[in-house]
């Protein structure tokens, strides 16, 4: 104790307590009578210092001499019993007496304490009360934490405050950054959800600067202007009190007193349940968190082009992404629980390839993940590398056998020219040379065909278009092939003039293979015809129609595919050919702005073209009018 004060003296103590103490020496005169006694029974100490105790009703004067008896002997004793008032009314309370010893321990008189049993049964109310409001705020706390949604745990904790706290209204404001935001309101209009006002000058900022966690804040010390204020009529009283989430100030339960009044017991609730509500709080947050994160690893899954797949440590589905299910044409309905439709990789960066029965090939990796003992499947479609492959494979064994007959020819007709042309005479070294001449023909034909295909496929090739007549180059092929038609009748149908625009070049080189096919594919002859005709105002048609092997139902748009023959005509022992003239054909005609067409006949094929019509108006690509000539350039099959 500081050396600067006095010590408190017994007799200052007992003239400040709340309840009434009386003095009673051995001979029952009155030696002490404090204030709160003065303020009970109506009379001052100097009334009653020196005298009798006026207290004591007269029928309850024996029951007043046992107690102090009673007492003497050495046993504190309280009782209940009744008092009196000067004003004559009666008062029931609680007297609690005891021995008061000289400094040798001998008896020297009582004291009493009296304390009104109004006031007593008020406690015991009060105490019942807040034990009952204490065992709601329990329940009410492990109904918030059964939900994780920071919304409605938010609006769960506010729409309690009021019950818990007595409060008329109440409000959850949200820390952010230097501002504060209503987030959470009761009783309170909902106009005001949302409003938000500067940290600084709030009451919220004021608790957060004073250290304390609970503010009380009413009208006679200061102006209650913050965020909630102004929609409650009479609001006399705000308390608020800071709650913490995850380890931070996260944001504010505002109690709001209109009618009533705010004591210590609220308080005090309040604080309990701004502390569980943080807990509450923190906790719908890291599931908030968790949800997020699961929303961006499902969101990462389900943009994936690879089928993704979570398998249990038994191999079963736990998880399928929407690509997996596109590309097997299995939904996670289908499969949960159950093993998936294609076979495992025996070990970790091993991949299996599977064709599934949709005709897909899928390429298969595993990985484990060792926290959970489960495994992720990651497969993709590789249906396009496969069949790419595939035509790698084919291109190499048709072009091998392709090349190896001219090739062979060539090569066997000039080693006898070596070995044995002096014998041979003039006429049969002529006959040799017109064979390897021919053969080399031949072979130059494919290897330029080879780079057409090439060129068309990489988008190198470029073209004319100019305005010329259909009818004429029409006339001009179908001339150089007829002397090629040994068993086949060779016609054509048109009535010319005809205008297209496009390159004449490449346009021939389109009716060549055409007519080429038809040829080929006829070999037991029958009618070859071509037609042309107008198809409307727009375009013009061409028809080339034989009597051949025809294609499988079902291939007609296949046989446009590179290294594609269809049924019959892609036996090579018959008719030989790499299968990309079609193809060829179709990239070019497209370019000058037409479309190519198989036909499937009863006996034969027909192939349609349609190119665009010219009536003689200025052509124009992107360029004046009198430059006609217009360079562009083959698309590649990804634009075909």
């Amino acid at each position: 104790m500081s050396s600067e004060r006095a010590p408190l003296s017994a007799e200052a103590m007992l003239a400040s307590s709340a309840d009434a103490v009386i003095g009673i020496d051995g001979e029952l005169r009155v030696t002490f009578w404090n204030p709160a006694a003065e303020r009970m029974f109506g009379w001052s100490a100097d009334e009653v210092l020196g005298g009798e105790l006026p207290i004591i009703p007269q029928e309850l004067r024996p029951e007043y001499g046992a107690v102090l008896e009673q007492v003497r002997a050495g046993t504190p004793l309280t009782i209940f019993t009744r008092r009196l008032r000067r004003d004559g009314t009666a008062l029931d309370v609680r007297v609690s007496t005891g021995c008061v010893y000289d400094d040798r321990g001998r008896h020297n008189g009582w004291v009493l304490v009296l304390y009104p049993r109004e006031k007593e049964a008020q406690a015991q109310a009060s105490a019942m009360e807040r034990a009952r409001l204490v065992r709601r705020l329990t329940d009410v706390v492990a109904d918030i934490n059964t939900d994780l949604s920071l919304k409605s745990v938010l609006d769960r904790i506010i729409s309690s405050l009021t019950e818990l706290t007595g409060a008329d209204a109440g409000g959850f404001v949200l820390l952010d950054e230097n501002r504060v935001r209503l987030v959470s309101l009761t009783h309170l209009s909902d106009e005001l959800y949302g409003v938000s006002a500067p940290l600084e000058t709030s009451l919220f900022g004021e608790l957060l600067r004073s250290g304390k966690s609970v503010l009380l804040a009413n009208s006679d010390t200061r102006s209650l202007e913050d965020l909630v204020w102004a929609d409650l009529p009479g609001l006399h009283t705000i308390a608020l009190c800071v709650s913490n989430a995850q380890g931070r100030p996260y944001g504010a339960l505002y109690a709001l007193y209109s009618r009533r009044r705010v004591g210590h017991v609220e308080l005090e609730l309040l604080e309990l349940l701004a502390e569980h509500a943080g807990v509450a709080i923190g906790n719908a947050m890291a599931y908030e968190e968790l949800k997020l994160q699961r929303a961006r690893e499902r969101a990462v899954a389900d943009s994936s082009a690879d089928g993704i797949a979570v398998l249990d440590f038994s191999g079963k589905v736990r998880k399928w992404n929407r690509s997996a299910a596109e590309l097997t044409g299995y939904s996670f309905e289908e499969v949960e629980g159950k093993h998936p439709p294609f076979p495992i990789p025996a070990a970790h960066g091993e991949p299996v390839k599977h064709k599934n029965d949709g005709g897909r090939w899928l390429e298969i990796l595993m990985a484990r993940i060792p926290s959970t003992d489960e495994w992720v499947v990651d497969f993709r479609d590789i249906t396009a590398q496969k069949a790419l492959e595939e035509e790698r494979e084919f291109f190499l064994a048709s072009t091998g056998h392709e090349l190896r007959t001219p090739v062979t020819v060539i090569q066997g007709y000039a080693a006898m020219l070596s070995r044995k042309g002096e014998r041979l005479g003039p006429a049969g070294r002529q006959e040799a040379s017109e064979i390897i001449l021919d053969r080399a023909r031949a072979l130059a034909k494919l290897v330029e065909r080879l780079r057409l295909g090439s060129d068309v496929a990489s988008g190198e090739m470029t073209l004319d278009r100019v305005p010329f007549d259909l009818a004429e180059l029409l006339g001009q092929s179908v001339a150089a092939f007829r002397p090629l038609a040994e068993r086949q009748e060779l016609v054509l149908d048109s009535e010319g003039p005809l205008w297209t625009v496009g390159d004449p070049l490449v346009t021939g080189m389109v009716m060549d293979q055409l007519l080429e096919n038809s040829l080929k594919f006829s070999p037991d002859g029958g009618e070859v015809r071509v037609t042309v005709e107008e198809d409307g105002e727009d375009s013009l048609t061409i028809h080339v129609q034989d009597e051949g092997v025809g294609i499988d139902p079902g291939d007609e748009e296949r046989i446009f595919e590179r290294f594609f023959q269809s049924g019959e005509r892609g036996d090579r022992r018959g008719y030989g050919g790499l299968g990309i003239g079609l193809y060829i054909v179709r990239q070019l005609v497209r370019e000058q702005g037409g479309e190519v067409t198989a036909h499937r006949l009863e006996r034969g094929t027909r192939m349609r073209i349609t190119l665009p019509r010219h009536r003689g108006e200025e052509v124009e690509f992107g360029v004046g009018p009198e430059d006609t000539s217009v360079r562009g350039r083959v698309p590649g099959p990804s634009s075909a």
